[in-house]
């Protein structure tokens, strides 16, 4: 600050006392409409502490009074308004330091202003005014900033441009502040240019400014831009530019006008609420298929990514950095991008290990101006399952012999079948041909490989067949499709055993090799000379009662000394049903009934053996329960001294029929109720009747065996046996728990009846019977089994009565209430006569005066 002062001083008895005014160092450059202030100091003064000062104006020859400290008729009747309003004032700083203060400056007040002090001093030593020149210019400063763009994606940038206007006046100098208020914090400055042609930036932005994320562009010398690059989510906020108009006054730079104005609200969206990454739904695949998954990103903001693929949240499948690198791949998993936003991973011949949880991992990342990178965002789809189906090759294998040898040397054949072929694809098929011998007993001991076909088509023979097979006497040839056959040049009998057929399908490995994925063999087929069986009859049944004859004859040639036969009867009611065991004759000759299990007829059945392979098997008095078909099962036996009987062959004959005509009675079975609903503990008596249409036999020659049953669920075809009477009268009962019973009676030739007494909730439901007639032959006597016939349903209600089963404890009760008051009411009585004290009664007396009593 320079200070004008006049001296005057008076040195005596060597102390010096110099009265010194000053005033701001001017001259003062100021802009219209601004407040402004003007100091002004004493020092080195004798009197009071408190001085007292005025304070006048010059302009030209013009001198005006403003304000003084200690007379308020000091000031021009002109300045008296403004003195008024408080637009000029002057303020005490301290005993000996004032400030004139104007609060809007015009251009009339530019002047020279003086600041006096009245003398209080004892001799008149210094100087006891000063003055400054004060220069108020127009005021031209107009700031219009240009609003920033509200939305801006994060790692864009923020362009803030403010437009200055003013008029251009030496000595007044322009600074620019660009700032942001974030929130509720306290606004903070980014960057100030000028009033130096310096540039100071905030602590918090310099190593962005550095960096270059922050630049200054000045433009024509109005239009001014802040730009920051590489925007954040913390960039957002309101930002404000700052024009301001400086001075400088004795080497300091004095602010003296300053215009703020608010650019807009900046909002920076960050890339993890735009990036987006997807993959498709979950997916089902075949073993051996190949797995394409493509991942999709999308963001608003340019960002470079960074792509892995993971397989249960923690399997790094492949990894793809921003700058393009590949790695953790392999040669079974493979990773391209197909453009700017997707990406494809591939899987080769997916296996079993394959199948799990897939998700895309995506990393966002923003370069800086000074080429730092940082992430911006991390993104992970949701998983998706794969699924993987172990679809192997699947088929069905049949061994079967196209060429039996009857004859040791003559040829066999065996082929090999595979049908019903799926989910082969690339693979190849491979069979192994394989030899168990049979010792007796049927205990195997031992397998061989006879040759094999490799998945390669390479044809390898068995360590104990190597040598036939290089002689051509055994070969393995495929046919198409697939059908690999087997042929024996020449059987010998060493070659009598079981023979096996083992397919193999072969797939391509990840590794380029093949890999066995399935194998089937086939049940064990027996090579043995082949046995023929001939069934003929011999008597036919035309009519129940009647005789029925067949013979069964082996026909083989070929067969060692000793060889022993079996013969087992097999009946089927129809073609295709399945067979029942009746009879058979082992090696030994014993008999064996089998499931011929009819009472009574054991006698009628008989199987012989009439040749040395020849049987004769008759049933005496049919019955129409035997119509159907039968055969004959032989087989051919050798026995070694010492040891069990080994089967050297089977065979089973033609069938013949037993299909006579029944022209005999048809049954028919009705059933009725005497009453459909009742009450607990009543009886409820059912009846079956059997009628007869066609010829009906007498009483004596028809039986019947019936049986009741109970179902309790309508509708139902469960149902269980209540009790039976077979044709002999005699009557079964099953097992209840219930509390009620149940009994039968005949009523007649043709009538039954099923009594259940006591009935019970539980016995209600359906009830039904079944008969089943026995007739008897009036020419042979013979009893024979008609088919059972069934009735309708009865259905049974058993109600619950209420009134009747609350009555007898009502009155029990009631009973028992009189009982237990009465007997109460007579203890009560008994009690109080024999346990109550008695008093002696006064006597009367025999005055004739009747005597007085005062109450």
């Amino acid at each position: 600050m320079e200070i004008n002062k006049a001296v005057l001083c008076l040195c005596f008895e060597g102390l010096c006392h110099c009265r010194s005014v000053t005033v701001s160092g001017g001259p003062l450059l100021r802009v219209e409409g601004q407040p402004l202030s003007i100091r002004c100091d004493v020092s080195e003064y004798e009197g009071p502490r408190e001085q007292d000062f005025e304070w006048t104006v010059t302009r030209g020859t013009e001198t005006i009074k403003v304000i003084s400290t200690f007379d308020d008729r000091f000031t021009d009747r002109s300045l008296q308004d403004r003195i008024q309003s408080d637009d000029i004032s002057v303020s005490r700083l301290a005993d000996n330091a004032v400030e004139l203060r104007i609060q809007e400056a015009r251009v009339s007040d530019s002047a020279i202003y003086r600041c006096s002090t009245p003398s209080t001093d004892s001799v008149i030593s210094g100087n006891y005014e000063a003055d400054v020149l004060l220069q108020v210019v127009p005021s031209s400063l107009i700031v219009v900033p240009d609003a920033p763009n509200p939305v801006v994606h994060e790692g864009g940038s923020i362009r803030l441009q403010c437009n200055v206007y003013r008029n251009f006046i030496e000595g007044i100098y322009l600074s620019l502040t660009w700032s942001v208020k974030k929130g509720s914090s306290l606004i903070e400055d980014l960057l100030t240019f000028g009033p130096d042609l310096g540039v100071t930036v905030g602590d918090d932005y310099m190593l962005r400014y550095t960096d270059g994320g922050m630049r200054l562009e000045m433009g024509n010398g109005v239009s001014h831009s802040l730009v920051l690059s590489g925007a954040m989510p913390d960039d957002q906020g309101m930002y404000v530019c700052t024009a301001k108009l400086w001075t400088r006054e004795q080497g300091i730079w004095n602010r003296i006008q300053e215009k703020t104005m608010e650019m807009g609200e900046v909002t920076v969206t960050p890339t993890e609420n735009s990036l987006i990454v997807q993959v498709q739904d979950n997916i089902t695949l075949s073993t051996g298929e190949t797995l394409l998954l493509t991942c999709s990103v999308s963001a608003e903001a340019s960002v470079e990514l960074e792509v892995m693929w993971l397989m249960n949240a923690t399997r790094i499948l492949a990894h793809l950095s921003r700058d393009g690198v590949l790695t953790n791949t392999s040669d079974v998993v493979d990773m391209r991008r197909l453009g700017k936003w997707d990406f494809q991973i591939k899987v080769h011949g997916v296996e079993m290990s394959d199948a799990g949880l897939y998700e895309c991992n995506v990393n966002a990342w923003v370069q800086r101006d000074g080429g730092r990178w940082y992430r911006v965002a991390e993104k992970i789809s949701d998983p998706i399952r794969v699924h993987v189906i172990k679809q192997n090759p699947d088929y069905t294998v049949v061994l079967s012999s196209s060429v039996n040898a009857k004859f040791s040397g003559d040829p066999t054949e065996l082929e090999c079948k595979v049908t019903n072929m799926s989910n082969l694809r690339s693979g190849r098929l491979g069979v192994l041909w394989l030899y168990r011998d049979v010792q007796p007993g049927d205990v195997p001991v031992s397998t061989h490989t006879i040759v094999s076909l490799d998945e390669n088509g390479n044809l390898v023979p068995g360590k104990t067949y190597k040598s036939r097979v290089e002689a051509g006497l055994i070969t393995l040839t495929q046919m198409e499709p697939f059908t690999f056959k087997l042929r024996l040049f020449r059987t010998m009998d060493a070659d009598t055993g079981e023979y096996m057929c083992a397919i193999m399908a072969w797939v391509p490995s990840r590794h380029g090799n093949w890999k066995k994925v399935t194998e089937y063999v086939t049940p064990a087929l027996k090579v043995s000379p082949v046995l023929g069986v001939v069934a003929r009859r011999l008597r036919e049944a035309t009519a129940a009662g009647s005789t029925f004859e067949m013979s069964c004859q082996a026909n083989i040639q070929n067969l060692p000394p000793g060889t022993a036969f079996s013969i087992l009867i097999l009946s089927e009611e129809a073609i295709g049903s399945p067979s029942r065991k009746l009879a058979s004759l082992g090696p030994e000759m014993v008999l064996q009934l089998e499931d011929w299990g009819e009472p009574g007829r054991q006698d009628s059945l008989m199987l012989v053996k009439t040749g040395k392979r020849e049987f004769q098997f008759r049933i005496q008095a049919v019955q129409v329960t035997d119509r159907g078909f039968y055969s004959c099962e032989m087989k051919a036996w050798t026995k070694q001294p010492g040891e069990d009987w080994v089967e050297m062959a089977k065979g089973v004959s033609n069938k013949v029929q037993i299909a006579f005509a029944h022209k005999g009675p048809t049954f028919d079975l009705s059933i009725s109720s005497d009453t459909t609903s009742v009450f607990p503990w009543e009886t409820v008596k059912m009846e079956c009747d059997v009628s007869v249409s066609g010829t009906s036999p007498t009483a004596d020659d028809v039986a019947y065996e019936m049986k009741w049953f109970l179902s309790r669920l309508r509708g139902s075809n469960s149902a269980f046996l209540l009790a039976s009477m077979d044709r002999w009268g005699i009557v079964r009962k099953a097992p209840r728990n219930d509390s009620s019973d149940c009994s039968l009676e005949r009523l007649g030739p043709r009538r039954f009846a099923l009594n259940i007494h006591s009935t019970q909730d539980s016995d209600a439901g359906g009830y039904y019977c079944t008969a089943t007639p026995w007739i008897r032959s009036t020419t042979t006597g013979v009893w024979s089994k008609a088919p059972e016939v069934t009735s309708q349903r009865v259905f049974l209600n058993v109600k619950f009565a209420l009134w009747d089963s609350m009555k007898l404890p009502l009155l029990y009760g009631i009973c028992a209430s009189v009982t237990v008051g009465v007997v109460s009411l007579v203890l009560g009585l008994v009690c109080a006569h024999c346990c109550c004290k008695t008093t002696t009664p006064t006597p009367r007396s025999h005055n004739k005066l009747m005597e007085l009593e005062i109450d």
